[in-house]
């Protein structure tokens, strides 16, 4: 599956569609200027299992690297990305 990641910095959040009435997202907040806090996760129960927290995480990252964010990861599954994937870590505050 084709996942494409949008960030709709307006709404602070990434988001994936991922076919009916839902969409796949990753929330954020920004306490300051060079901190993002990645707050919630959702994957609709009919998209799940095929990876697409991961690919919402991977843009969020992303993004935060692209623009000097330190990282806080207030959602668990956020948490347990950054857990096992230690070359991330870097990016923790």
């Amino acid at each position: 599956m084709d996942i494409s990641v949008e960030h709709e910095k307006e709404f602070q959040q990434f988001t994936a569609k991922v076919g009916g009435e839902e969409d796949a997202e990753l929330a954020y907040a920004m306490p300051s200027d060079d901190l993002i806090d990645f707050t919630h996760t959702f994957v609709p129960k009919a998209a799940r299992g095929q990876g697409i927290a991961d690919k919402l995480i991977e843009k969020g990252l992303q993004y935060a690297r692209q623009n000097n964010l330190r990282v806080v990861a207030t959602c668990t599954v956020v948490a347990k990305y950054l857990e096992d994937h230690p070359e991330q870590q870097d990016l923790m505050q």
